[in-house]
């Protein structure tokens, strides 16, 4: 469970991106689908037991690879 409040002494000051190599490109619009925003899954890449559940590394449809 996530809790709903944290320290506000965590938070930085947004900083301007210094090389080129920093910048991303912007995400494609968003699919609404019954009031809630769908996303593709264009291929799974990886998964990885922890605990009892299993994470995925997924490669989203119309994003680069730094969105995975």
């Amino acid at each position: 469970m996530i809790h709903n409040v944290f320290n506000e002494d965590l938070l930085t000051k947004h900083k301007t991106l210094q090389f080129k190599g920093q910048h991303m490109d912007p995400a494609p619009p968003l699919t609404i689908i019954n009031k809630e925003e769908e996303y593709k899954v264009e291929e799974v890449w990886k998964h990885r037991k922890r605990g009892r559940e299993i994470q995925y590394l997924v490669h989203w449809k119309g994003y680069g690879d730094k969105h995975d």
